[in-house]
């Protein structure tokens, strides 16, 4: 696991808010970067999977139970837009309000790795990849 912090500018150059760390633990099951949420940046939310009140998140529950780190481990659904569970209505109207593209991140993932992903995704300075 590699942790690297970035600091952020502000609308002058100056530096401003927690440096958003790059942290593969950092990264949801769903894709999204916990790391770079400004609950995270100030203390208030340690991360998904930390996070043990988010029962209520199929997803997490999804891959807890097949003791996987992220939906871009599934084997059931290769394409997240499948899973009932990934792509349901809470997560479209997530979706549509922040316009994140959670797909994306999946197969960013993919692509990349945690480690990339963590690292593409700080970088942003965003927890989605945005539509």
């Amino acid at each position: 696991m590699s942790v690297r912090h970035i600091g952020r500018p502000n609308q002058k150059g100056a530096l401003h808010m927690p440096d958003i760390q790059v942290n593969a633990e950092l990264v949801a099951y769903c894709g999204l970067y916990c790391g770079a949420c400004k609950s995270h940046l100030h203390g208030k939310c340690k991360g998904c999977h930390e996070n043990s009140k988010a029962s209520w998140c199929k997803v997490r529950s999804c891959c807890t139970d097949k003791q996987i780190k992220t939906c871009a481990e599934c084997a059931e659904f290769p394409d997240p837009r499948a899973c009932k569970k990934f792509n349901n209505f809470m997560s479209k109207l997530f979706g549509l309000v922040f316009t994140s593209d959670r797909p994306a991140c999946i197969a960013q993932i993919k692509q990349l790795g945690l480690d990339g992903h963590a690292k593409a995704m700080a970088e942003m300075g965003t927890q989605s990849i945005k539509r």
